[in-house]
């Protein structure tokens, strides 16, 4: 299973159910690219999987703009804030 967190524009931003052994973080898809974002203790770059330099720096500031709300899902999923696991 994996749950969205949000659309924004072109992007869908999800977790796994098996995500929420890690720290929070979010995965961000469009089309065929990827990325995977750390959101503690800021949102951060782990992973990506064709997005530009350009582009990564867009989704980067458009999770930061939405930290709050993804985090705060996050919670709701995992059950518990799991920033610090």
């Amino acid at each position: 299973m994996s749950p969205t967190l949000l659309r924004e524009g072109p992007y869908r931003m999800y977790i796994y159910s098996y995500d929420c052994q890690e720290p929070r973080h979010v995965h961000v898809d469009r089309e065929n690219k990827s990325a995977k974002f750390w959101l503690d203790p800021v949102v951060t770059l782990a992973a990506n999987y064709g997005y530009s330099r350009a582009e990564l720096r867009n989704i980067e500031r458009l999770l930061s703009e939405y930290a709050d709300l993804l985090r705060e899902r996050w919670d709701e999923f995992c059950g518990g804030d799991r920033s610090l696991a």
